[in-house]
């Protein structure tokens, strides 16, 4: 294999892992926009992951499994939103307990939901079909840059929602209101915004993105079940959301970082270069550059308020009844 093969399919594989923790980190942008800490993101994308497989694998019907995915990811965070905002409950706490009814309800659910041939266990099941790479003529052609246009739908998308994020969050009045709950919920409150409802909406959603993020792994990354397939990228997702400096603009490229990190792994493995690297170097690598990453994002963040400050707010509970 040259060079130019490698690369190539470095790139094709960093974006085909970047896809999920896109997906899931801009949920999560939005989510922490409004004052929401949501650490529950690796209970909701593992759930995400085991509803959208179910869901493919008994109705053969790959949209509907997004949704289904979608949805379960709503609910998951739907539930947050309720602990932290109407019960005013800590938000660490609760995103941590979100992670672990969803990591063993997803264990044990995936137990139960497959083919009786099975003992409905679906754990080691793959699917007949799954979202397959559109290759664009010509385009796909170009050396390395071409792997950009031969990716699934779900990557296509978000070249489009992406940039769709930013312009709504800095360009619309509606991101702007988002901006100042997260900033500053008690004089937005004052200016007749209710706070409780733009917690709850944007909650909701990111647990969509985050449930959609989930999918893309089993629908079409790996497109089967695994207890613990999400392995640990929901909490790679609160690094790259603070890697970000709370940006959508910047998400794609924490998440290009560690999805290539994390692929380079696989293709210098495979090349051969585990004699000369051990495997298990390689295996935690992108947990290390994801770790020295954040450090330096966060003594940047003390040294530096304004583009990389996170929201006022993040964390703390409003406590004014805005209905």
């Amino acid at each position: 294999m040259n060079f130019l093969d490698f690369f190539t399919r470095l790139l094709a594989a960093t974006l085909a892992m970047g896809t999920s923790l896109t997906y899931a980190t801009l949920g999560e942008v939005y989510t922490e926009k409004t004052g929401i800490l949501n650490l529950g993101m690796e209970g909701t994308m593992l759930m995400g992951a085991l509803a959208g497989f179910a869901t493919a694998y008994n109705t053969g019907n790959l949209v509907f499994a997004l949704l289904v995915a979608m949805a379960v990811g709503a609910m998951l965070s739907l539930l947050h939103a309720f602990l932290c905002i109407t019960m005013r409950a800590n938000q660490v706490v609760a995103g941590l307990a979100i992670t672990m009814f969803g990591t063993g309800l997803a264990n044990f659910l995936g137990q139960r939901l497959g083919p009786a041939a099975n003992n409905h266990n679906l754990t080691g099941m793959n699917l007949a079909s799954k979202f397959d790479n559109i290759s664009i003529p010509g385009l796909s052609q170009i050396p390395i840059l071409g792997a950009l246009f031969d990716v699934s739908i779900l990557t296509y998308a978000l070249y489009f929602l992406l940039p769709f994020a930013w312009f709504f969050l800095y360009k619309t009045k509606q991101g702007m209101v988002v901006r100042a709950v997260g900033e500053n919920p008690r004089t937005a409150a004052a200016m007749g915004i209710s706070v409780s409802k733009i917690r709850y909406l944007y909650t909701t959603i990111g647990g969509m993105f985050a449930g959609l993020g989930g999918a893309c792994l089993s629908l079409s990354f790996i497109p089967s079940w695994n207890e613990g397939m999400t392995g640990g990228k929901g909490w790679i997702v609160i690094a790259l959301v603070i890697f970000s400096a709370w940006n959508p603009g910047r998400v794609v490229i924490g998440t290009l970082v560690f999805g290539g990190i994390t692929s380079l792994q696989f293709s210098l493995q495979a090349a051969g270069f585990k004699m000369v690297i051990p495997a298990q170097f390689l295996g935690f690598s992108p947990y290390l550059i994801t770790l020295l990453v954040l450090t330096a994002m966060t003594i940047i963040n003390q040294k530096k308020r304004g583009s990389f400050a996170s929201p006022t707010a993040l964390g703390t509970a409003f406590a004014i009844d805005d209905k």
